[in-house]
């Protein structure tokens, strides 16, 4: 076979596979590489949406880190909520999902009722959250105070409303329930039955079985909620803007991280620069600032991840 007749070969087999790939490189281009192209550009330029994007250099990036009052407060009030809100989810879908796994009887039934909180729309699970944790007249102070134990604020008291918060996503802790509980029902039960004759507890079966086992479903949980919580936005706003009583008409100002820049994140920050100010050279900014963010950290769990996986075998 001639060397010309291998190149044409090859040729075809390359083209022949980007023929196959080319709804995934289309929809890569499109809807990734273009986007992501477009903020980095945007970032150093003038932008309002209506005119011509004019080149500033540093300028939006020194305005972000600099002069932008909301930006600090919603980076420490992100990375809060991405270290102890993610923690809290998986802790306890994984715990929830052991223990449903463990039921004998109406496992169906509990299954049901820890799912069900994860289907409520984000809106009406936070308006009833923050009307059951109303410091006045909200039915769990009323509780609290019938038993003698301190009634928090809650979304009117910046020590309490980011805590709050994480008890609503743990609320709505079904999805992780789901996918922890397949994970648990794979393990291979030779390896409990094997653990189990040589001594082992309960907690040593958990931590030498069930944790290797599962570690790639936490390892999914963990990143994809750090990805979900750069994207909170719904929530925390919702409960700011009703705390604040600040329902909506017109007249009507709402201050951004009610109370006192605490629900305050990066998403709302992006929205107040790019739609209410109409700065999109400094709302691209603060996108890429969480896009860093989020590829840093699922960098690291990965990083971190192989680093076990090497250490263990």
């Amino acid at each position: 076979m001639t060397t010309y007749t291998l190149r044409s070969k090859r040729r075809r087999s390359a083209l022949r596979t980007a023929a196959f790939m080319s709804p995934w490189l289309i929809g890569f281009c499109v809807f990734f590489a273009y986007p992501l192209i477009s903020t980095v550009y945007f970032s150093f330029t003038d932008y309002d949406g209506f005119t011509a994007p004019v080149f500033s250099g540093l300028k939006n990036w020194s305005f972000v880190f600099n002069d932008y009052p909301l930006f600090w407060p919603a980076l420490r009030n992100t990375l809060w909520l991405v270290v102890v809100m993610v923690t809290c989810r998986v802790v306890f879908g994984l715990g929830v999902g052991l223990l449903i796994t463990r039921i004998k009887t109406g496992a169906g039934v509990f299954r049901t009722l820890f799912y069900l909180p994860y289907l409520a729309p984000p809106v009406a699970a936070t308006l009833g959250f923050v009307f059951l944790l109303n410091p006045g007249t909200g039915p769990v102070n009323s509780i609290l105070g019938e038993l003698g134990l301190p009634t928090p604020g809650w979304f009117t008291d910046a020590a309490w409303s980011k805590p709050a918060l994480t008890a609503l996503a743990v609320w709505g802790v079904g999805d992780l329930m789901v996918i922890f509980m397949a994970a648990l029902l794979d393990v291979p039960k030779e390896q409990y039955e094997a653990a189990e004759l040589d001594g082992a507890t309960s907690f040593q079966r958990f931590r030498f079985v069930t944790l290797p086992n599962i570690s790639p479903i936490i390892m999914f949980a963990v990143v994809t909620g750090i990805i979900q919580t750069m994207q909170y936005y719904t929530q925390p706003f919702v409960a700011g803007k009703v705390a604040s009583g600040v329902m909506g008409g017109s007249g009507q100002q709402f201050e951004p991280g009610y109370p006192d820049k605490s629900t305050l994140t990066l998403p709302q920050v992006v929205y107040n620069l790019g739609f209410q100010r109409f700065d999109y050279g400094s709302a691209c900014v603060v996108a890429l600032v969480l896009f860093i963010l989020a590829m840093a950290f699922t960098a690291l769990l990965m990083r971190r991840r192989s680093g076990l996986i090497q250490a263990g075998e």
